[in-house]
């Protein structure tokens, strides 16, 4: 199953002139910010090959990173570490989507967010489960979101050396974790996540 334009064509029909697609990268990794993107896809010019960034390569993935960014409008939010461990994950990710659609150079008139849970917007909004992998404007802007993330985590791996940010970008995988019990966590790690703060309390 690829993704489609039927979602937006469904509120063009309802009298929305302008629609949006929103998704996020990172909510669970142990290290890094969380990244939203809000992409309004120009109909008349859509990149071919959209899909959820799960399902791309990471060169297919920076490929068609810059065919959105030369043909739609586009925004990202960065909730930090300092926002995930204060307010929880769920509100730094919605956080985030809130300040990317206010990062566009219009409020959209209908949003289509990924997953079940959407921010606070002043327009229609429309949550869609695996939207990713059904709508073109969500797929895109989890291509934008996720490129964006890996990038910055790359710069933590220059910043922070030892942990390999850019090999896992923060996920929990085998090597974070020995990293993790060699070096202890750093000021990048979240620190309201299980293995951090279990580390943290040895």
């Amino acid at each position: 199953m690829e993704p489609d334009f039927s979602f937006e064509m469904r509120a063009f029909a309802r009298g929305h002139n302008t629609v949006c697609g929103i998704d996020e990268a990172g909510r669970g990794p142990w290290a890094g910010p969380v990244v939203a993107a809000a992409v309004i896809l120009d109909r008349r010019s859509i990149p071919e090959g959209l899909n959820d960034s799960k399902a791309l390569t990471a060169d297919r993935r920076e490929a068609l990173y810059a065919e959105i960014a030369a043909t739609s409008f586009y925004a990202v939010a960065v909730g930090d570490v300092t926002r995930i461990d204060r307010d929880n994950i769920l509100a730094a990710t919605l956080w985030a989507m809130a300040e990317a659609v206010a990062g566009l150079p219009h409020m959209p008139h209908c949003a289509l967010v990924d997953g079940n849970r959407a921010p606070s917007l002043s327009c229609e909004i429309e949550t869609i489960i695996e939207g990713d992998a059904l709508s073109l404007s969500i797929a895109a802007a989890s291509i934008i979101a996720k490129v964006t993330r890996d990038r910055l985590m790359m710069a933590l791996d220059d910043e922070c050396p030892g942990y390999e940010f850019a090999q896992h970008k923060g996920y929990g995988t085998a090597r974070h974790r020995a990293a993790l019990d060699r070096l202890g966590p750093c000021h990048h790690h979240r620190k309201s996540f299980a293995p951090i703060r279990e580390l943290l309390a040895r």
